[in-house]
C-alpha cells in the first residue's frame, strides 16, 4: 500500500497538545494555565464588530465570491501602510489577500518548487512550514540557530544547492519570539538575491515588534520584488483568527501565479473578515499601538521573574512576540515533561522536540510559552507553578 504524503506527515502539534488534556481535571483553585497556541482569546474590539456586522446586514457583494487576489481596497490599503512603515514603495499589484498566513506560504511555495527542490528553514522551525513541505515534496534543509538563536548567512549559504529555491525567515520569530536585527534580514536579502533565489519573510508578528522604526530595509530597495515574498497576518493584530486573513506582498508577476494556487483551492479570502481587516487598518491604529504596548509590558514582565527560575536550572534563550523560549533543567525530554506538566502543574505548553527536526537533541531541552494571553498576574501564577515542581520532574 502506498503511503500518501499526509500519512507521512507529523500531526498538527496544538492538536496533539490539546489531546494531553483528556481526561484530567482542573479545580477553581488551580486553572489550566494555556500557554500552547499563539493565539488570542479574546474577540475583537466592539466597534470593529460592529462593523463586520453592518457588512454582514447591509454590503450584499460581501455574501458572494469576491476577487480571488482580495478586496482591492484592503490591498491598497496594506500596500500604503507598508510602504508607509518600512519608508519604501508598495503597490496595490504587488498585494494579494489570502486566507490566512498559513495559505500566504503555502501558495508561495507553490510558486518556487517542483517535486525534490529545498527550502532552508532555521530550527527551531515553525511547525507548519514543515508540514506544508513536506505534503508537498519539498525537503526542508534544517539551519541551527546559533546561541542567541539567530540563524548564520554563511551557514545558509553551504547548504544552498541548485535544487535550492528559497530561505524562510520568521521575525518576530516563531517560535523563539526572537527579533531578526534588520542587518541580518538584508544579509539573508542579500545571500538569497546572490543565488538567484525567494527569501520568504513571515512577519505575523510585526505588530508587537519592539523596536521603533521599521523593522527592515528591504522595501526601500527599488528592485526588492526579484528576491522578497513577504507574509503577513491581520490575525493577532485585529483579533481575527476565526476569520483567516492574511497576505503577502511579492512582485506583480508571482502574484499572476499565486493567483492559479488560490483560484483552485479557496477561489477567493471570506468576504466579511477582509472588511474587517481594512476597517481595523483604517481606523483601529490607537487601538492597536496599545495592544503593542500590552504584549510588550508582558514581556518584561517575563523578564522580572525569569531570575525566579534561572537558581533552579532553567534559562530564557528567546523572549518577543508572543513567546518565550526556555531551556528547562530536568533530565526527560520536552516530549515528556510537557504533558507530564498538564497533570503536575496545570500549564499546557509545546514542546521543543515539535519545532525541531528528527535526531536534533537540543528540542528535547526546550519549551515553548506562547504568553500573550496572560496578564502580569497569570504571568506570576506560572512561573510560581513551574518554580514548585520537583527538581526530578
Amino acid at each position: 500500500m502506498t503511503l500518501t504524503r499526509t500519512a507521512t506527515t507529523f500531526f498538527p502539534p496544538v492538536m496533539e497538545a490539546r489531546r494531553w488534556l483528556d481526561g484530567t481535571a482542573f479545580s477553581a483553585a488551580r486553572p489550566l494555565i494555556n500557554v500552547s497556541q499563539a493565539a488570542p482569546v479574546d474577540p475583537p474590539p466592539e466597534a470593529l464588530r460592529r462593523a463586520m456586522a453592518e457588512v454582514m446586514l447591509n454590503n450584499d457583494e460581501a455574501h458572494l465570491y469576491g476577487p480571488v487576489l482580495g478586496l482591492p481596497e484592503l490591498r491598497a490599503e496594506l500596500a500604503r501602510q507598508t510602504a508607509e512603515k518600512y519608508a519604501g514603495v508598495v503597490t496595490d499589484e504587488q498585494v494579494c489577500i489570502t486566507s490566512g498566513c498559513n495559505q500566504a506560504f503555502a501558495a508561495a511555495i507553490a510558486t518556487l518548487c517542483g517535486e525534490g527542490d529545498e527550502v532552508i528553514l532555521p530550527t527551531p522551525w515553525y511547525f507548519n512550514h514543515k508540514m506544508w513541505l513536506d505534503m508537498n515534496g519539498v525537503a526542508a534543509l534544517p539551519l541551527p540557530v546559533e546561541s542567541d538563536m539567530l540563524p548564520d548567512p554563511a551557514r545558509a549559504e553551504a547548504l544552498i544547492t541548485p535544487r535550492t529555491r528559497a530561505i524562510t525567515l520568521i521575525t518576530p520569530n516563531n517560535p523563539t519570539g526572537v527579533e531578526y536585527p534588520a542587518a541580518l534580514v538584508q544579509e539573508f536579502f542579500d545571500l538569497a538575491r546572490r543565488h538567484g533565489i525567494a527569501l520568504i519573510l513571515d512577519e505575523t508578528y510585526r505588530d508587537f515588534h519592539s523596536r521603533p522604526g521599521p523593522p527592515h530595509g528591504l522595501f526601500s530597495d527599488p528592485d526588492w520584488h526579484d528576491t522578497l515574498i513577504h507574509l503577513y497576518s491581520f490575525s493577532k493584530a485585529y483579533r481575527l483568527t476565526g476569520h483567516r486573513v492574511g497576505a503577502m506582498i511579492a512582485s506583480k508577476a508571482r502574484l499572476a501565479e499565486v493567483e492559479k494556487f488560490l483560484d483552485t483551492v479557496a477561489i477567493c479570502p471570506a468576504q466579511i473578515g477582509q472588511h474587517g481587516a481594512l476597517w481595523g487598518m483604517q481606523h483601529l491604529g490607537p487601538w492597536l499601538a496599545g495592544e503593542r504596548e500590552e504584549i510588550l509590558a508582558r514581556r518584561a514582565v517575563i523578564s522580572d521573574l525569569m531570575p525566579r527560575l534561572e537558581p533552579l536550572g532553567w534559562e530564557l534563550l528567546g523572549l518577543g512576540g508572543y513567546f518565550a523560549y526556555m531551556r528547562h533543567p530536568f533530565d526527560i525530554s520536552s516530549a515528556d515533561l510537557a504533558p507530564q506538566l498538564v497533570r503536575d502543574a496545570g500549564v499546557l505548553s509545546l514542546p521543543g522536540t515539535m519545532f525541531t527536526p528528527e535526531g536534533d537533541d537540543s528540542g528535547a531541552a526546550q519549551l515553548r510559552i506562547a504568553f500573550a494571553n496572560l496578564d502580569a498576574d497569570g504571568l506570576t501564577t506560572l512561573f510560581d507553578r513551574l518554580a514548585a515542581l520537583p527538581h526530578s520532574a
